[in-house]
């Protein structure tokens, strides 16, 4: 295999809420990049130990959001510096929007704590010219609701019992499957705050429709762009 071989970035973010596509999606492109010959490897947010995300056993009440995303920013830092000197492409399961800042949000974390989180991580990964990929569902309810009947009632109860006793669900007073939903509206306005000024190469991609097949076929082209010819940011499509 070749090292990052007609691939710019070396490191690609998918992101999105539950149920949008992202491990899938992760899974399909590092396939697609190691049958083509370049070496990627897929981030699952399931792989354990995970490399990136910052696990913590404490009750809610018990991690302070500073210190959470002070920890979090150390293993990103840690990892960057790892993909640094690899020669494999990392193709990375959230972890920027979705895992340590989520769990931010739930803490109810100060909002300039949260871009200050956000800036401290792509400042750690600018080096390896990295490329977000944001999946972007129009109808929050809708996209809830269709996970949550897919995976099942146990999977409803252990969103709901982990998420909804945190600090943020607690204060807006969130219970049940609507409070589910009510809480990823505000997540989700909260990632299309963060998504909009970052400074790095980026792509927006509404997936309601589950063309899955077009979408790949757009990420696989932004990846394999001629250097030095792809803008950033890059173009929001199918918004």
């Amino acid at each position: 295999m070749t090292a990052r071989a007609n691939v710019w970035p070396g490191i690609v973010i998918v992101e999105g809420i539950m149920g949008s596509g992202k491990s899938t999606t992760v899974l399909r492109i590092s396939d697609r990049l190691n049958a083509l010959g370049v070496s990627a490897v897929g981030v699952t947010e399931g792989v354990n130990p995970h490399p990136i995300r910052f696990d913590w056993d404490l009750p809610w009440v018990e991690m302070p959001a500073a210190q959470l995303a002070s920890s979090a920013v150390a293993r990103w830092r840690d990892y960057a510096s790892y993909v640094s000197t690899s020669e494999r492409i990392s193709i990375v399961d959230g972890q920027l929007f979705h895992g340590n800042l989520t769990s931010l949000f739930l803490l109810d974390a100060d909002m300039d704590l949260m871009f200050a989180y956000i800036g401290d991580v792509v400042a750690a990964i600018r080096p390896l010219r990295p490329l977000l990929i944001y999946f972007h569902q129009g109808d929050v309810d809708q996209a809830i609701r269709a996970i949550a009947a897919e995976r099942g009632d146990p999977w409803l109860r252990y969103q709901v019992d982990w998420k909804l006793r945190s600090p943020y669900a607690l204060r807006c007073g969130l219970r049940g499957l609507e409070g589910l939903i009510d809480l990823y509206r505000d997540y989700r306005r909260l990632t299309d705050r963060l998504y909009e000024p970052l400074d790095i190469a980026k792509i927006s991609i509404e997936t309601s429709r589950r063309d899955w097949a077009s979408y790949e076929e757009i990420i696989h082209r932004v990846l394999t762009s001629p250097d030095g010819q792809v803008p950033t940011p890059l173009p929001t499509l199918g918004r």
